[in-house]
């Protein structure tokens, strides 16, 4: 049974759809998984608890607390429990409500505070799948890490033929087996990650600093994860939080506190994925007190940072991977080539500011992954969640 143990929470939202959702809960159990089913209010004018309790051989939730006793359902404690959230049928209300933090039931609560994976399976009328406010959410939802499984063709309840049927029980099942499958590629192994700026103080107000948000070593931080690994994840000042309950989280602020952890624990690592925008300089003393405006030019000396990078290179053994970043404005693939090779990277991931969508703050990425081989693969424009499987797919190789 491919999802023996697997523990799965089944979300049911309102769509004639949900009638399926009694199969799906059947083969999932059929398949060895644990299934606890959240339904919306209007799922239940589809289907009833009773069936699906039955089906599921668990309590079907719906309300935040009950009235005759006040006893409460816990979306903390669901969202700890489980190792995979499903959404099926999800319609084009929820998704809208997911993709913009609006939790007014127990499913939509649940899914805000998760930190397992989360799998959608859309159902409804042709005319909302296609409508750009739903195929924005979609790509809002992606990005967030979530991952679809495409709605089939055919006749639809409107009686109308087109995209939007939600997929049959048979391919869920198949989808989640593949997912679970997967996420057993990185099994037992340990990677150390970083990700966002660091700050390097002038003063106690000012710092030098970059643009960088951390998404995309975040990003590849989560999918690690998702593949089974054990992450220590090490983040410069960053708004992000981690999702999962396999990475393990380290706050920096400057290069020299990242160095620090970095060398604690990169002997103990299967290999170390250097995402951060680490500041090359900082000021050569720091100011006690705030420098205060004059009329005068104030000079600043700088001197390098640590090379954190180039010390991880150094002492690299055979068996650990080593994997960089390389964000550059001008003689891309001639700079990346030479960072590849000073700082013994096994390859290295380059951005083009001159891309579009690509670079800080943004939601999307464009790369080319260059290997010590001279191997190179160019990607299209992804969501960095996106952009972060094909880099875990590429880290999949080395073990």
């Amino acid at each position: 049974m491919f999802l023996k143990n697997k523990k799965i929470i089944l979300g049911i939202t309102g769509s004639i759809a949900a009638y399926k959702a009694a199969f799906l809960t059947r083969l999932l159990v059929k398949e060895g998984a644990q299934v606890k089913i959240i339904l919306t209010p209007y799922a239940k004018e589809f289907i009833t608890p009773v069936t699906l309790a039955t089906l599921s051989k668990n309590t079907v939730l719906c309300d935040f607390f009950y009235h005759d006793d006040g006893a409460w359902n816990s979306h903390i404690e669901l969202g700890l429990w489980a190792d995979l959230f499903l959404i099926a049928p999800a319609t084009a209300n929820t998704m809208a409500k997911m993709a913009n933090g609006v939790c007014d039931n127990l499913l939509l609560t649940t899914y805000l505070s998760i930190r397992c994976p989360v799998m959608i399976a859309p159902a409804m009328d042709c005319d909302m799948f296609q409508h750009p406010a739903t195929l924005k959410n979609i790509q809002t939802l992606k990005s967030f890490g979530n991952v679809f499984v495409e709605p089939a063709s055919g006749e639809l309840a409107s009686g109308l033929i087109g995209k939007g049927r939600m997929e049959e029980p048979e391919v869920i099942v198949k989808h989640v087996a593949d997912f679970f499958s997967k996420t057993k590629k990185l099994s037992g192994k340990t990677f150390l990650v970083t990700a966002g700026p660091t700050y390097e103080h002038i003063d106690p107000v000012r710092f030098i600093g970059n643009h960088s948000s951390g998404k995309m070593g975040y990003a590849v931080a989560e999918k690690l994860a998702e593949n089974g690994a054990d992450v220590i994840l090490v983040s410069g000042p960053s708004h992000l939080n981690v999702m999962h309950t396999a990475i393990k989280l380290y706050k920096v602020t400057t290069a020299q506190e990242m160095y620090d952890v970095c060398k604690k624990y990169f002997s103990k690592s299967d290999g170390a994925i250097m995402a951060a925008a680490v500041a090359d300089y900082k000021p050569a003393t720091i100011n006690i007190q705030k420098i205060k405006k004059t009329e005068q030019n104030h000079n600043i000396i700088l001197e390098p940072t640590v090379d954190i990078a180039a010390f991880l290179g150094k002492i690299k053994k055979k068996n650990q991977l080593l994997a960089g970043f390389a964000l550059e404005t001008n003689d891309e693939f001639s700079n990346a080539k030479k960072k590849l090779k000073a700082k013994n990277f096994d390859f290295i991931v380059l951005n083009s500011l001159k891309d579009e969508g690509a670079g800080f703050y943004t939601d999307t990425n464009k790369i080319t992954i260059i290997d010590k081989h001279n191997k190179t693969e160019k990607f299209e424009l992804k969501s960095k969640a996106e952009v972060a499987s094909d880099i875990v797919n590429k880290i999949s190789t080395f073990f």
